[in-house]
């Protein structure tokens, strides 16, 4: 399976947030759409990635609150990105050399979406659940 056909069943919708935007207006975003990761965005191109991990880090560093505190402040700047044409295997492998657990998918400097650790786990169950129900047919066919 390839990064494409992930995309196209995960849908078209991208929420993203700018460098100056607010940290806390990023967490009420993320809490509200259920997201792990916000892309960051400035004047159509991505500059960085924001992720819970990075939102944590900076409430425990600041005694829990974020106040006045920037995206752009802890945002991810070069987040490590896919390509569409990404097999499955190599997404897993990406993500955990890396340690991203949501990769930009770009083609082209244009962004076409973000690729969570959850959506690569559930590719991975659902091509492997495919090659059982086949080898389970090949088999039953050969013995009959």
């Amino acid at each position: 399976m390839q990064v494409k056909e992930i995309l196209r069943v995960k849908g078209s919708r991208l929420l993203s947030i700018e460098p100056s935007g607010r940290a806390c207006d990023a967490v009420n975003t993320m809490a509200k759409e259920n997201l792990g990761s916000l892309v960051v965005m400035e004047q159509g191109r991505m500059t960085g990635m924001l992720t819970f991990h990075e939102l944590l880090r900076a409430l425990a560093s600041r005694g829990g609150a974020l106040g006045e505190l920037k995206v752009h402040e802890i945002m991810v700047r070069d987040p490590v990105t896919a390509t569409p044409d990404m097999e499955v295997n190599d997404l897993r492998r990406t993500m955990l050399e890396s340690g991203a657990r949501y990769l930009p998918v770009i083609k082209d400097a244009k962004l076409l979406g973000v690729i969570s650790f959850r959506d690569v786990a559930k590719a991975v169950l659902e091509e492997q659940d495919f090659e059982n129900r086949m080898l389970k047919g090949y088999i039953k066919n050969s013995l009959a």
